[in-house]
């Protein structure tokens, strides 16, 4: 009995074999094919279809930062794709014990059939994938946080229908997520306002690359420090932790500067009535946004959260089939 493959799950793309380190690093049809297939995988997973795409495979997932939802959401996400996660904790590795990560990659290439890795230090994962012969995946560095943005996108062309034209406000600090926030925004189309307080800007190189894609697709991209002006005429408004993991001896500084900068009902209020809240959790409830909010009708929070799951199947079968 021939078993028919169902035609929108066709992995035939560039994608295949690549590496996925930065949303800056795709064209805006790759985030669409990406888009379009986890919208294919999450309906087969509420009709508990089976869709093993990555019989056989075995993804490695190096952390040397703790995690919640990139851990789970990669390892179900395999086993739901018929594949094999390995969980390798730092301790695990004999990189604590100075083996390079030249040797760490050729090494790990020929045993498994894919990587992804949630580190500190962005550059670690750029030399990973520079000597990898499999695809590597960012999980989250200190600079870019890829997986989450591309689940928060695929979350708001869910709930919005479009992606260019709207007008996305981060309030908070100008960190990995906002970095993959302007990133993803100029590669679709999406107006993105950072605001933050003076001295937490997102970093000049980032903000000057996105500018650059976003001269092709018409995305306004801008920083400023006044959280109210920021959120006039948004769609959404995305908040996130004032210190992140690493920062822990900087969260008193940094409640005292982020006064004035939590997403409340009087904020949401100024944004358009229709607008959606996000937040990449964890969250500090009630330091930078208030428990009406992340539990109210326009919190999208845990639909996001989902969305990571279904997202990162795709970009994990559309980079390692074959």
């Amino acid at each position: 009995m021939e078993i028919m493959l169902d035609p929108r799950l066709d992995l035939e793309s560039p994608l295949k074999g690549r590496d996925f380190i930065s949303i800056h690093d795709l064209q805006e049809d790759e985030l669409s094919r990406i888009f379009e297939l986890a919208a294919v995988l999450k309906e087969k997973q509420r009709r508990r279809e089976p869709h093993r795409l990555l019989e056989g495979k075995t993804l490695g997932m190096i952390f040397t930062k703790s995690s919640t939802r990139t851990r789970v959401s990669f390892q179900v996400g395999m086993y739901q794709l018929g594949g094999h996660p390995l969980f390798l904790s730092a301790n695990d590795l004999q990189l604590r014990r100075g083996e390079s990560i030249k040797d760490t990659a050729l090494t790990l290439s020929r045993y498994l059939d894919g990587l992804m890795i949630r580190t500190f230090d962005h550059q670690d994962v750029v030399e990973l994938a520079r000597y990898a012969t499999i695809p590597v995946i960012n999980g989250l560095t200190d600079l870019l946080h890829p997986c989450q943005v591309m689940g928060d996108l695929f979350t708001i062309l869910e709930q919005k229908g479009q992606l260019a034209g709207l007008k996305l406000a981060f309030i908070g600090d100008g960190n990995n997520v906002a970095h993959s926030l302007l990133d993803g925004g100029a590669k679709v189309g999406m107006n993105v306002t950072i605001a933050c307080p003076p001295g937490y800007e997102p970093k000049a190189e980032i903000l000057e690359r996105s500018r650059l894609d976003a001269q092709t697709t018409g995305a306004e991209l801008e920083v400023v420090h006044d959280p109210k002006a920021a959120v006039e005429g948004a769609d959404v408004i995305y908040t996130d932790v004032w210190a992140s993991m690493g920062m822990e001896a900087e969260t008193e500084q940094r409640k005292r500067d982020f006064t004035g900068f939590t997403v409340d009902q009087a904020l949401l209020a100024r944004a358009n009535p229709k607008a959606m809240v996000m937040h990449c959790l964890p969250a500090h409830r009630g330091e930078e946004i208030s428990d009406e909010v992340i539990d109210g009708p326009q919190s999208v929070v845990f639909e996001e959260a989902e969305n990571r799951l279904h997202v990162q199947k795709a970009i994990l079968a559309l980079l390692m089939t074959g």
